[in-house]
């Protein structure tokens, strides 16, 4: 990872870290001007950058950082030398660790503009808010997961002005995002179904194709190479199955059926096991979290003789899966029954523990 760094002189210098040795930093997230507006790599490094009007931001970044304290910052036009494509392949597939790990993210919204000053005047807030809301920092891809990622993040004007965090601004960045409050405050993403994180970038433009599916390789956890030049619905569905391919990792993991004989022995010692949260596993399209611990099915009877027809078992079909569920009366148990295309059913007891407020 390549970090700025602003010298007593004013200068920006830049130096490369890597492994586990990467000092405290501010990171930048806004929205790019024109290519030849914007400093480079190597504009940087050769002097001729100063006179770009992307100059101005990473002069923000900077000087917001020393007020932060912290001696470090990044930003995207011009940390990354994008002549090298494994750089660049690197820098993407590290952006949402690089983001999240980030002491201070700084959005700079060039087109929301409020004058000198940030007063508490109700018609001035009104004016910057009604920006803010139409911003198009909100409208691109690769903010997404900068939004998401980020654990502190402060927002401000073109003049520099702070206007608020994630936390003072929450409704109002949900309304105009439509991310779930538990998402923008932190729970992982993980915990939230596929569909409904596809959902969140779906009005959103990218400048290449093909980063329509990049972009999202952190709201995933999703690492793979970058084929500039496939298009974006290639690129998307290279994405999905990556997508598939991890969920069934994660599925296949899970502890194996016991035998009919394993489950006659255990048979008078088992009853519903309670449950504690485990590995953040999520059946996909469904939302629905694997909580362990998990035990086979015991006292129940086999997934084929579910009575299907009972208005208490929910049966879902998604992409050749079926996801039954059902909950009884007698228990606080819910049954799950997981089924691939060419697999033997998985079928599990989730229970809520006693002491416990949380519901499966």
């Amino acid at each position: 990872m390549r970090l700025l760094r602003l010298g007593d002189d004013g200068e920006f210098s830049l130096t490369k870290f890597v492994g586990n040795n990467i000092p405290r930093y501010a990171i930048l997230s806004h929205t790019w001007g024109a290519d030849n507006e914007e400093v480079t790599y190597k504009t940087l490094t050769d002097g001729t950058g100063k006179s770009k009007a992307g100059y101005a931001k990473i002069q923000f970044c900077g000087n917001q950082a020393a007020k932060d304290g912290l001696q470090y910052f990044w930003v995207d036009t011009c940390c990354i030398d994008k002549s090298s494509s494994a750089e660049l392949s690197e820098a993407i597939n590290s952006m949402f660790r690089w983001y999240y790990d980030a002491a201070k993210c700084y959005v700079y919204l060039s087109d929301v503009s409020i004058g000198d000053s940030v007063g508490s005047d109700l018609s001035l807030q009104r004016t910057w808010k009604a920006a803010f809301q139409r911003s198009t920092w909100f409208t691109r891809g690769w903010t997404l997961q900068e939004l998401v990622a980020s654990t502190s993040i402060e927002f401000f004007s073109a003049e520099g002005n702070r206007l608020g965090d994630k936390i003072s601004l929450l409704q109002d960045i949900h309304d105009i995002t439509k991310i779930s409050i538990q998402a923008l405050q932190g729970r992982p993403l993980s915990q939230f179904s596929v569909d409904e994180r596809m959902s969140w970038a779906r009005q959103r433009k990218t400048k290449r194709e093909e980063d329509a599916a990049y972009s999202l390789l952190g709201i995933f956890n999703i690492h793979m190479p970058l084929i500039y030049g496939e298009g974006r619905e290639k690129a998307l569905i290279r994405l999905r199955k990556e997508i598939k391919e991890s969920f069934e990792d994660k599925l296949s993991a899970l502890p194996p059926m016991s035998s009919p004989e394993q489950l006659k022995r255990k048979r008078e010692s088992f009853s519903i096991v309670p449950f504690s949260r485990g590995p953040d596993i999520v059946i996909p399209s469904t939302g629905l979290t694997v909580l362990h611990h998990i035990c086979p099915w015991i006292h129940r009877p086999s997934p084929a003789n579910l009575d299907l027809r009972d208005r208490r078992c929910q049966v879902s079909h998604q992409r050749g899966r079926q996801i039954s569920r059902a909950t009884f009366k007698n228990s606080k148990a819910q049954s799950v029954l997981y089924a691939a295309p060419g697999r033997l059913p998985h079928c599990y007891i989730l229970a809520e523990r006693p002491d416990s407020g949380h519901r499966p």
